[in-house]
């Protein structure tokens, strides 16, 4: 069972933001530096990606390793089980519905952003080029 009591949990609990959190901003403000315009938590299909890059149709998600299921988890609950395998299934489900609208869809894990930040720019500046290039071609 949980080793806190209620009101322990759902202190705990307030303390885990879905929106804003400290990986989102890292790489907002890298994104921000590089001269690259985004809308944060911007409504497209119908999910809310962390970053959108609405002029060349790219979101952006920052994926926490516990709440994601890249972490092991195989001391907790079965609600967390529950709970993380529901994420991992709407993951799909929003990455699904947005290529198949066209979008660009990228994910990056938590450590990923810490670790190797720069790569993660990149990635959306190379995303960003060949939308670029592609329009071009038209």
């Amino acid at each position: 069972m949980d080793c806190l009591n209620p009101y322990q949990r759902h202190k705990a609990m307030l303390a885990n933001s879905s929106k804003d959190t400290k990986i989102e901003i890292l790489l907002r403000k890298a994104l921000w530096h590089e001269g690259i315009r985004y809308r944060k938590n911007y409504k497209v299909c119908s999910c809310h990606p962390d970053i959108v890059i609405t002029k060349y149709k790219i979101a952006v998600f920052c994926d926490g390793e516990f709440w994601h299921g890249m972490r092991d988890i195989s001391n907790c609950t079965k609600f967390w089980h529950e709970k993380i395998r529901r994420n991992v299934e709407r993951d799909l489900e929003n990455t699904i519905e947005l290529r198949d609208n066209g979008w660009i869809v990228l994910r990056f894990w938590e450590r990923e952003i810490k670790k190797h930040l720069a790569d993660c720019v990149a990635e959306v500046q190379r995303c960003i080029d060949a939308r670029r290039s592609a329009v071009k071609r038209k």
